[in-house]
Order: structure tokens, then sequence, then C-alpha cells
């Protein structure tokens, strides 16, 4: 009997959920006020990152910005507070250095408060082949794809909870869902990366034991330098994203408190299909868009490797 009770209010459920989402296809949902909200973005000193930045600088939200380029985070909060943003925080943090994550995270919970809207974005590319990359640019990628969500969440999450209130945003990528060749290290960073945004999301949300918010992100190659180089096969099905159509529909998907967002819309189609075909089918379709030469001509940022200067500023 409770085997009948249960799949029919799993099959209840179920329909008006589904209901639910289509209504919501049709008719957009009410974007949330931002305003006073302390907001944190990661990898803020330049590309997506700046460009969310000065997203919520026009909404009357509080901005932190992390980032290990110091100079250039200080342009991002410059450009903040010309677009109106009356308080924003500039940090320099090394996203890869626990101890530094939780220091830098303890500096602003005492000059700014309780983060409310985590945004991890900040990211590494290595653009080899597996055999090329060295071990020390493995473990960058690891460590600043995706353990430090794990670090930047334990600092920020508690908070969080006992306010009842948040919203976490992981940036993953496309790569992130589907193996990408030349791009090892760097899908498999972001699987684990969406993995683990995509448990806390089911932990919290199945326990209904709070009101926290999250949004998952998966866009296709931005135009960025940090996938300089980087070509399509086929621009109509999979096109190099432009910086800020991608930071507009972020910016929104995080006003409607989305949760999943895939960038282009043929990447829901690409995700189901990866699941539905032979692996020999999977390899065909990829050579077909291009996927064993997207990564040819890569060049990258080429400053990503520079040393940067051990000293934390902030713009006020």
């Amino acid at each position: 009997m409770n085997t009948i009770v249960d799949t029919a209010i799993f099959l209840g459920k179920f329909l008006y959920y589904f209901l639910e989402s289509i209504a919501f296809k049709i008719i957009p949902r009410r974007k949330k006020d931002v305003a006073g909200e302390i907001v944190l973005i990661t990898g803020s000193g330049s590309g997506l990152g700046r460009l969310l930045a000065l997203h919520f600088a026009r909404t009357g939200a509080i901005l932190v910005l992390w980032d290990i380029n110091q100079e250039s985070n200080m342009e991002t909060c410059r450009l903040a507070k010309e677009k109106g943003g009356v308080k924003v925080f500039a940090y320099k943090c090394d996203c890869s250095n626990r101890q530094e994550v939780y220091s830098v995270a303890d500096q602003v919970k005492k000059e700014v408060g309780d983060v409310t809207i985590l945004i991890n974005n900040a990211g590494v590319v290595t653009g080899k082949p597996f055999l090329d990359i060295p071990d020390h640019m493995l473990e960058r990628s690891f460590y600043v794809n995706a353990i430090s969500h794990f670090w930047i969440c334990k600092a920020f999450f508690p908070a969080m909870l006992q306010a009842n209130h948040g919203h976490l945003v992981c940036i993953s990528s496309m790569a992130g869902m589907v193996g990408t060749s030349r791009l090892s290290d760097y899908s498999a960073s972001k699987f684990a990366a969406f993995g683990f945004a995509e448990s806390l999301f089911l932990e919290y949300s199945m326990s209904r034991k709070t009101n926290i918010k999250f949004t998952l992100v998966c866009p296709y190659f931005i135009k960025t330098g940090m996938f300089e180089g980087c070509t399509t096969k086929y621009p109509f099905l999979l096109p190099l994203l432009e910086q800020e159509y991608v930071a507009q529909k972020i910016f929104n998907a995080i006003l409607e408190e989305q949760v999943y967002l895939l960038i282009p819309k043929f990447a829901y189609f690409a995700v189901i299909l990866k699941h539905l075909i032979s692996p020999k089918m999977m390899i065909v379709l990829e050579e077909y868009l291009g996927a064993d030469t997207c990564m040819d001509s890569f060049k990258g940022r080429m400053e990503a490797n520079k040393p940067q200067e051990e000293v934390e500023r902030k713009c006020q």
C-alpha cells in the first residue's frame, strides 16, 4: 500500500512541476531585488567576472571582488563604481591557496559582512594534450576550478544557513558535462565543480530546511583571453560566445533563481543525446562538430602564468 501511495504522490508532484516548468518557459519568472545583497565574485579581474560585477553594480548590491591579479581587479573596482556601485571592495586572493582563501574570507566578514550571493567564477585552462600537461599545472586546474569551491563555500555557507538566505552560483562549463579533447584537466575539474554544486543543491533542497538558492552555469567556449585561439566548426550550432551575452544570461538566471543554465540552447540537446547514443556514435558526432580540432590553435591568456604581487588592496 505504501508503494502505491508513494507512487501516486510522486506522479502528482512530477506532473505539477512539469506543468510549472512549461509555464515558466512561456511566462518569465519574476526577477528578485538584489539591492543591499553582498555579492562575492571570484575571478573578477577580467572577462566574465568583470562583466558580472558591472551588472550587479547597477542594482545597488554591495560587491566583493576576488582575483589573483591585483591590478586588473582594481580596474574592475573602478569600473563598477562608475556604473553606480556605491560599495565595492576588491581583494587580492589566490583561490588555489587554502590558507589565503580562509584568511581573506575572514577579512571580508569583518570589513563587509556576510556574503549572501556567492559566484564561484575563477578558472584556469591549460589546453594541452594529456601527456603534455605538467603536474603542477594539472594540480592548479583542480585547485582553482574545483577544490577552491569547497573552501569558499565552507567559509560563507554557514552564515547563509543561519540566516536561511543566500544564493550559490557555480560557473562550470559545457566541458564539465561532456568530455572534450585536449581539455582533460579542465574538463575533469569542471565536472567536479558541477558535481559539487549539484550535490549541494540536492542535499539542501531535499532537506527542505533552507531557502538558499542555487544556479549552475555551463557555457560553451566564451570569447575571453582564457580561450584565445579556440575555433568552432559550425557556429550556428556551437558558436563562440560573446562575453556580454553570457554575462547577461547568467545575471538574468540569478535574478530569476534559475537552477540550470546551459549556453547555447543546443547544449541541452547535446547533453541528452550523449546518454542515448553509443560511444562510437558520440565520437562521430564530436568529429562532425569539430571537437577534435577546436583546440588546435589554442593560445590562451598569455599573462596567466606571470607571477602576481602578494599584496591585498581594497577599493572603497
